[in-house]
């Protein structure tokens, strides 16, 4: 195959390997998540936006992880869902890159999001009376822009460096999306400077924050600890519940994926692809489903704008 330029590229995306007979039973749960991330998410962001009493730095940092896990599966929809019931498969190259910039953009938010949130538990557990003056509207506002300034920064160099490599492999992607090293894949040149900047992005989002959320435990697990009243710690290790979930559930998937790429390449084909959908569509279905359940307040709030909502029906 000749080499061709960039923007002339029409990338085939795939379903599920070896599925693709199945491919209508497969979209009845892909279409049941997609409903779930939109409807759940959407319904917290509501009744944080309508409840006074919701006005509070947890609640103003839950709505940003909101906001990203909806960005996220929003980043998606139409390609997984256009595979699986159109089998429309053709995607070009700047839309690939659109699509790739915007996983990796809401993903580094998501893990900037979950750092900030680890910091608003550590402030109300070990210094609440200061909680409510170390975190102002103000400085809320700053690090919701810190969170989408920082993803952009460290992921534009590594998109714009795939424009520079050449593609003159099969430009048959393995995935439902464009993920970076999918498409690296294809390139007949060297892509070493792409790998360590992928790599380097990584490392410097999703690893630096989980080092620094996983420090903030260790400083809230001694907190706790000096509290005098059983009663007393474990009211406020139950405030930490809710969040320790949602770290799982973003990080295990997202490790997940980053293994059985450099890893993984003894898997089936339908092996990738499953982990990669589950990395983009587990934190946000179980984000919401999380906090609804194990947040006093959130759960209130989301029950009776329910019961309002059938109130008026």
């Amino acid at each position: 195959m000749q080499n061709t330029t960039p923007s002339s590229i029409i990338f085939l995306l795939t379903g599920v390997p070896g599925l693709e007979a199945f491919h209508t039973w497969i979209s009845i749960p892909f279409c049941f998540l997609y409903i779930t991330v939109l409807s759940g998410n959407s319904l917290i962001l509501f009744a944080i936006v309508i409840r006074p009493s919701l006005h509070e730095p947890m609640y103003y940092f839950l709505s940003m992880l909101s906001t990203t896990d909806l960005g996220l599966s929003i980043s998606t929809l139409v390609t997984i869902l256009g595979i699986i019931w159109f089998n429309a498969r053709k995607i070009s190259f700047n839309a690939c890159l659109s699509e790739m910039f915007f996983i990796q953009l809401f993903t580094v938010m998501e893990s900037s999001v979950l750092l900030a949130m680890s910091f608003d538990r550590f402030v109300a557990i070990s210094n609440p009376l200061r909680y409510a003056s170390v975190l102002t509207d103000l400085k809320i506002a700053q690090i919701g822009v810190a969170v989408v300034s920082r993803g952009t920064l460290i992921l534009t160099p590594m998109v714009v460096l795939l424009k520079r490599l050449s593609y003159c492999r099969s430009h048959v992607l393995h995935h439902s999306c464009c993920f970076h090293p999918d498409v690296m894949k294809l390139s007949c040149t060297d892509t070493r400077i792409n790998s360590a900047v992928g790599l380097t992005a990584l490392i410097i989002t999703a690893g630096v924050d989980s080092i620094f959320i996983l420090l903030s435990y260790v400083l809230i697990i001694k907190t706790i600890l000096s509290i005098a009243s059983p009663e007393e710690r474990k009211k406020a290790f139950s405030t930490c519940i809710s969040h320790i979930g949602a770290v799982a559930v973003f990080y295990i998937p997202l490790i997940s994926l980053s293994f059985v790429h450099r890893f993984g390449k003894w898997a089936p084909p339908y092996v990738h692809t499953l982990i990669a959908n589950a990395y983009l569509l587990i934190p946000p279905v179980m984000n919401p489903i999380i906090y609804s359940v194990k947040t006093k307040q959130i759960h209130r709030a989301v029950l009776k704008l329910l019961h309002s909502s059938a109130a008026k029906n």
